[in-house]
């Protein structure tokens, strides 16, 4: 039997791939968002999800083929537009199976706007970790990640940023992807 790490990790690499400078987006752009992370910040929605989390708050995200394909200028070229903004969180869906395009935009809206980057994701650091390659890179360009499924059975809404127990938000070196501190 196959342990849950290995199974997550063949459910990340088994995600279906987006054109090159493109990203599946289930719906529009958000910014002055104060909810997921701190400070102002604009929110991009991802579409495609395998986790399919029991009490997922966004089960609509969940498809591959739903949502619309957007180019990856146009959407920072809308994101230029979000003044006032600390930072981009990735949401989903899940970010890690559209890790190549997440991490083009969070390179340049922090290059091009000094924006931190934070990202959601239903699979644990140390998933990610071992699954390397892209979403590997991803995480290392982020400024702090809130990792693990969300737990219907662990539901705490006193939690900040986290809708379950198990989940963690944890504060990155950017660059190494090294974890500087836990919540």
């Amino acid at each position: 039997m196959k342990d849950w790490d290995e199974i997550a990790v063949a459910k990340l690499k088994s995600a279906p791939e987006v054109p090159e400078g493109m990203i599946r987006l289930s719906g529009p752009l958000e910014h002055d968002n104060i909810v997921n992370g701190d400070g102002l910040r604009a929110v991009l929605w991802t579409q495609g999800c395998p986790n399919h989390c029991k009490g997922c708050q966004n089960p609509e995200t969940w498809d591959f083929e739903a949502g619309f394909l957007v180019s990856i200028d146009e959407v920072l070229e809308r994101l230029s537009k979000f003044h006032g903004q600390r930072g981009i969180t990735f949401c989903g869906g899940e970010p890690f199976v559209q890790a190549r395009a997440c991490r083009e935009i969070a390179d340049r809206v922090r290059k091009d706007f000094g924006w931190d980057v934070w990202s959601f994701s239903g699979f644990t650091y140390e998933q990610i970790k071992k699954a390397g390659g892209e979403p590997w890179e991803l995480l290392k360009s982020l400024d702090a990640l809130i990792d693990g499924p969300f737990i219907l059975s662990q539901k705490d809404l006193s939690l900040k940023y986290r809708g379950s127990k198990n989940q963690r938000l944890l504060h990155l070196e950017r660059g190494s992807g090294k974890i500087i501190s836990i919540e």
